[in-house]
């Protein structure tokens, strides 16, 4: 089918804001729920790091045991010195308030740290209420840290985040966080989204990514790394509302090295039987001049899927799926090509990939509480 068929599948959106609300938002931790799992009792701190202030999980859970990590893995930020495993009970569950109807990201976060001094690493299982969130599994006992995060907006003004024992290894958890976001940042209707992959693709190889304070949600955007791409600055400010990309990552996008080549991304996808959606990140760096011109065409899988689009210089531009897809293949290639009448190669400055996740069962008090 030609590209422009596609078209009414998709959105776009670009935006502006007062910038004034902008910077000062970014000390703003408001509704912000960062819990150290296995700190003790009525003990907080701010990370350096981030400033980003930690309490600890005694209030919100009344199971489990406190364990340090291995004095080797104190590199790490503090959050991850402590755990709380759970030796005991097939579900363990964590009781949090939460604002009915709001749109949150919601942060397991987990570092094995040897903390049992057993150097054998546990497969389990996390929920969110009586729903399968995801499974935690690691890929060896050294680098065992990962984080799972989840868009979500709850029926309930609680939610329950449950460790639940599969007969492989003891269960534990390094730390829990709460974002608010505002409301419609992502698109839940179909479902609520796992994190995949969130790439800041305009980032120099050896940067290290962008969170909080630079992204005012404490998301995570990690830099993206290929031989084929070459990057592209400015220093002045991307405009966008605050539910956007900041500016730190939209202020740069890459390009293929060859300007007659595609940009081509590359995602594993983790369930070839689920839905997915996706959000890619447009904005023009360059001032181009009026001999100069930057239309693309969005492809994905081969199928072309939205286009033609010139990225607004300075402004972001948001094209992303209100429909799920699926894939019969194990990963998904996204491609940026260049339009035949361009005279630049195509631009990418920021993506996300999610897969849906449909929770059937709502929450409740019996099925939900602390085992």
């Amino acid at each position: 089918m030609s590209g422009t068929s596609k078209q009414p599948l998709f959105l776009v959106a670009g935006f502006a804001l007062n910038l004034m609300l902008l910077v000062h938002s970014q000390d703003n931790q408001s509704g912000f729920i960062s819990i150290d799992c296995g700190l003790q009792a009525d003990s907080s701190y701010s990370e350096p790091d981030t400033g980003i202030k930690y309490i600890s999980d005694a209030t919100f859970i009344d199971t489990g045991e406190s364990k340090s990590t291995s004095p080797s893995y104190r590199e790490y930020q503090q959050r991850y010195r402590s755990v709380r495993s759970f030796p005991e009970g097939a579900r363990n569950c964590y009781k949090i308030n939460v604002t009915r109807g709001n749109e949150y990201l919601i942060r397991a976060s987990f570092l094995y740290g040897n903390y049992d001094d057993q150097d054998k690493i546990p497969e389990f299982e996390l929920h969110l209420g009586p729903n399968l969130w995801d499974t935690v599994r690691f890929e060896s006992a050294s680098d065992a840290n990962m984080d799972k995060e989840l868009i979500y907006v709850p029926l309930r003004n609680y939610i329950h985040v449950c460790l639940v024992n599969t007969g492989s290894g003891v269960p534990f958890i390094s730390s829990l966080g709460l974002r608010p976001l505002p409301n419609a940042t992502y698109q839940t209707t179909m479902g609520s989204l796992a994190l995949v992959s969130r790439y800041d693709t305009g980032e120099t190889p050896d940067g290290t990514g962008y969170r909080y304070p630079f992204d005012i949600h404490d998301r995570y955007w990690d830099n993206y790394d290929s031989d084929d791409w070459t990057q592209l600055n400015t220093s002045s400010t991307i405009k966008s509302e605050s539910d956007e990309p900041p500016s730190e990552v939209m202020s740069t996008g890459s390009t293929p090295k060859n300007p007659s080549d595609s940009l081509s991304i590359n995602f594993s996808l983790p369930d070839i039987n689920a839905q997915y959606q996706n959000y890619l990140y447009f904005a023009e760096v360059e001032s181009l001049q009026l001999n100069q011109s930057r239309w693309q065409y969005i492809f994905k899988n081969g199928e072309n899927i939205y286009g033609p689009l010139a990225p607004q210089y300075l402004y972001i531009d948001t094209i992303y799926s209100p429909n799920a897809w699926s894939t019969d293949v194990s990963d998904v290639n996204f491609s940026i090509t260049k339009a035949e009448n361009s005279t630049l190669p195509p631009i990418l400055n920021a993506i996300e990939i999610y897969v849906v996740k449909q929770f059937g069962e709502a929450e409740t008090n019996q099925e939900d509480g602390n085992h």
